[in-house]
């Protein structure tokens, strides 16, 4: 019986790029899928902690530049040996990509993949014949599901940056239909108040809550804040959390358990019901808050294939071949 090989060149060097990950268990409990809302003060008040069980920093990562895709850099956080995941989260990227460099042809099953411009724009095309241009401030959310096959490359001159967060799909969401909601900029909810900006990418800020659906349920809000402006950010109390700072520096904690982090750390928060946030520098403070419930399930991962179990990869990697279930669609495509 002859086989047909779906995939191209590109998509499988895309493939082999990456090392197998072996099968880990993340435990937890069970979380409640609540957002509360956001206290803020400015100038230089005292901070109370304001919380029953603030929440401070128990892991801090630099998030180093490396090559991705063809020609690609990134400073990956999650997903890099000092931090390999952060149930439910898979990987972040802050990129900077100046054509021709970019992310041609490649698959993904199992998971979602979440993409945030900051400066420029990126071009998407999958399979399904989506397509589309994100801008600077737009999001893409994609739900992979069962699989998809696309390309994410710049548009236009210069460096184009962004964030690219991957968080993990329940293992009955995982074989879903691909689906996505993109918004532009003008759409994702936006507050300012007391020298404090937000950005409501998903779940809920001063009352504030974004339209996009967390499958796997999600927060993630883009904190702008000004010289000596102080914050504090709920956060449902057992849901894994971290904070990437984009630019400046700030004061994460509480005093006498405070952080100060600068631009390119993850820092890991520990449980608890909320985040204090001060920016003591004469610089403005930009930084992603992200938090998630916890699916309590293997991981096991390949590449761009996450799924519970060893057989589900194997399968993943010969539907993938075979151009099957999921993969149909593959058969002939190739990006433009």
């Amino acid at each position: 019986m002859s086989m047909r090989w779906c995939f191209s060149i590109n998509s499988a060097s895309f493939l082999l790029r990456f090392q197998p990950i072996k099968q880990t268990i993340i435990f937890g409990t069970k979380h409640r899928n609540t957002f509360t809302r956001i206290m803020s003060s400015g100038g230089d008040q005292k901070v109370d902690t304001g919380f029953e069980m603030p929440r401070h920093v128990v892991k801090k990562v630099l998030a180093k530049p490396q090559q991705e895709g063809v020609g690609a850099i990134v400073r990956r956080s999650i997903g890099r040996s000092e931090l390999r995941n952060l149930d439910p989260f898979l990987m972040l990227d802050e990129f900077s990509v100046s054509a021709p460099a970019g992310f041609p042809d490649h698959p993904h099953r199992g998971f979602e993949t979440v993409t945030y411009m900051l400066q420029g724009a990126f071009t998407h095309q999958d399979f399904a014949g989506h397509k589309g241009t994100i801008k600077t401030g737009d999001l893409q959310w994609m739900t992979a599901g069962r699989g998809i096959i696309h390309s994410e490359m710049p548009s236009g001159e210069g460096v184009q940056k962004g964030l690219q967060l991957w968080i993990n799909l329940s293992s009955k969401d995982k074989m879903i239909e691909p689906r996505y909601q993109e918004l532009q900029s003008k759409d994702i909810s936006k507050v300012e108040e007391d020298g404090i900006q937000v950005n409501i990418i998903a779940g809920e800020a001063f009352g504030v809550r974004s339209p996009v659906y967390t499958r796997t349920p999600t927060m993630y809000l883009d904190f702008t804040m000004k010289p000596g402006s102080q914050l504090q950010q709920h956060v449902p109390k057992t849901w894994n959390a971290f904070v990437y700072v984009i630019e400046g520096e700030g004061v994460f904690g509480v005093p006498n358990s405070s952080s100060l982090a600068t631009s390119h750390h993850v820092l890991v928060l520990s449980h608890g019901d909320g985040l204090n946030v001060c920016n003591k520098s004469s610089k403005t403070l930009r930084f992603v808050l992200i938090g998630g419930q916890p699916l309590n399930e293997p991981v096991v991962q390949y590449g761009p294939f996450v799924m519970n179990t060893q057989a589900e990869i194997e399968q993943t990697i010969e539907d993938y071949h075979l151009c099957r279930n999921g993969f149909e669609r593959a058969m002939q495509w190739k990006s433009q």
